[in-house]
């Protein structure tokens, strides 16, 4: 393996995905595959291992993702649309158990007992029938397919336009719909990025669960949840942003919400006659800046004849640019520094695509940015830290919100220059600019890392002293290896190689905890 340097500068031309040698990295068939539907569930003992699981690893990984991308051969336009698939990993004594099931949300039992798609997706899937089948029909179909968290006792599967799904995680049956004791109603929104910040002083030391709902229109109202460890909501309020705002992903400090509200619009028209699905209906607005929403997480009592609405929030505008994902924030006297996943413009979905014949090469690559926020003087600059392909960026728990040493991110294979499949994992030191590759090219195809620190809440040890965990697709035996890698030494190659039955379509977001479910 070998690293390479990066440079402050945005490139003019984005370069075809090849190697040093002029080859690329990957076929283009083989990532296809990790795009098929899984249909069945399974519940086994993984006794098919490379290497050897440390004993010192105990605790439960859940993913999850669309693991349905069809209903009897009619596909999903977008595999965003996919049903929910919950896969858990439960780690014990050396030896590690995997079990899946699809989140039995209303909608999916409705559609597999019709054995059609009933509902149109909101990326573009539209029923059978034409845009006369689909005009005027506003159901919300709860996918239930974004993330999946352990906190306060409960499971939870999520996805950001609907209310949550609770499942048993000992058997992984879903529960129901999760309201938090009546605090959101039936199909209010949850979104699927919480961030947990690890020593909240609003409650002590502990640590809380900090999430955001958002209702747009013309203005976008932002409702942040804050939830003790006992899942129990012990602070919300609603704030209001001018214009439409599409946010995926937010990040936390001690004192603030950070949200980056993207340069886009939204035209109803063709989502309402039935000509589009929603998402297609999203349009980046090059040139218009990109700005950031800071609310304070310890803002002045609610006005309560204002609706539950107050201020105590700031907005400065940055460059132009979308984010998806937010790596960490943290405070630095008068500045909030944020590492982001931002690319030039939204990938926006094109009506009647098929999104696995996705042309990486016409696609501008996600890149790691760091922002500075001056909440004094409302100013902003913008550096490149990692010019690199690469998204789904995590850090050490005990991080979240403070100043991080390391990120763990989703990457290309290092000898590709320009936009392609992910296929390994990045180290970066943000201290010394080092980094560490492991890649499972040509033939392996990567998601989004798990860290797990050796001793999760423990001021000793190193903040890289602990396993990367990560599912990886391998096209030549059409199955999935769950790889836990040496945080402190990428480059050492997995410590242990899990090999499942069978693939695992390409997951979203997942989560450890330390706690063991079989």
């Amino acid at each position: 393996m070998q690293s390479f340097s990066t440079s402050n500068t945005v490139p003019t031309s984005i370069p075809t995905p090849t190697s040093t040698n002029g080859k690329k990295t990957y076929n283009r068939d083989d990532w296809k595959g990790g795009y098929e539907s899984l249909k069945q569930e399974f519940d086994y003992w993984i006794d098919e291992i490379e290497g050897e699981i440390p004993l010192e690893l105990t605790g439960t990984l859940f993913r999850n993702g669309p693991g349905l991308l069809d209903i009897n051969g009619q596909t999903f336009q977008h595999p965003f649309d996919g049903d929910g698939m919950i896969s858990r990993i439960s780690f014990c004594n050396g030896k590690a158990h995997f079990s899946n099931r699809f989140v039995r949300t209303s909608a999916y039992l409705e559609e597999q007992a019709a054995g059609q798609i009933l509902y149109r997706g909101v990326f573009g899937t539209q029923k059978p029938g034409g845009w006369l089948a689909n005009a005027f029909d506003f159901r919300l179909k709860n996918i239930a397919n974004t993330n999946i968290i352990y906190w306060g006792g409960k499971l939870l599967a999520l996805w950001e336009a609907a209310d949550p799904h609770r499942l048993d995680p000992h058997t992984l049956d879903t529960l129901g719909k999760e309201h938090f004791n009546g605090v959101l109603s039936e199909g209010e929104a949850f979104a699927a990025h919480p961030r947990f910040d690890p020593s909240s002083s609003r409650d002590g030391g502990a640590p809380c669960m900090v999430n955001f709902s958002t209702k747009p229109g013309l203005s976008t109202a932002i409702t942040i949840f804050e939830l003790d460890n006992k899942a129990r909501v012990v602070r919300q309020h609603t704030h209001n942003v001018p214009g439409f705002a599409f946010i995926h992903d937010f990040a936390i400090t001690p004192n603030y919400c950070i949200f980056f509200q993207n340069p886009v619009t939204f035209n109803p028209l063709p989502f309402t006659l039935g000509i589009r699905g929603a998402g297609e209906c999203v349009k980046f607005q090059a040139g218009k800046p990109t700005r950031a929403v800071i609310i304070s997480r310890n803002p002045p009592q609610t006005d309560k004849k204002n609706n539950g609405n107050y201020r105590g929030q700031k907005t400065i505008e940055i460059e132009a640019g979308f984010v998806f994902h937010h790596a960490n924030a943290y405070e630095e006297g008068d500045e909030i520094i944020i590492d982001s996943i931002c690319y030039e413009s939204l990938p926006e979905v094109e009506p009647n695509s098929d999104f696995r014949e996705t042309n990486f090469e016409s696609l501008k690559p996600g890149q790691l940015w760091r922002f500075h926020l001056n909440i004094k003087d409302n100013t902003s600059q913008k550096e490149l830290i990692e010019s690199c392909c690469c998204e789904f960026p995590t850090i050490h728990p005990d991080r979240v919100g403070r100043n991080n040493r390391y990120v763990y991110l989703g990457t290309v294979d290092p000898n590709v220059t320009g936009n392609a499949p992910l296929q390994g994992f990045l180290k970066l030191d943000r201290e010394t600019g080092e980094k560490q590759f492991w890649s499972a090219a040509p033939k392996g195809f990567a998601s989004e890392p798990i860290f797990v620190p050796r001793n999760p809440g423990s001021d000793t040890g190193d903040e890289d002293d602990g396993w990367l965990l990560g599912v990886i697709y391998d096209s030549a035996e059409h199955r999935s290896d769950v790889v836990i890698l040496d945080a402190k030494d990428l480059q050492r190659g997995p410590i242990a190689k899990l090999h499942l039955k069978h693939h695992i379509p390409y997951g979203l977001h997942g989560n450890f905890t330390s706690e063991v479910f079989i």
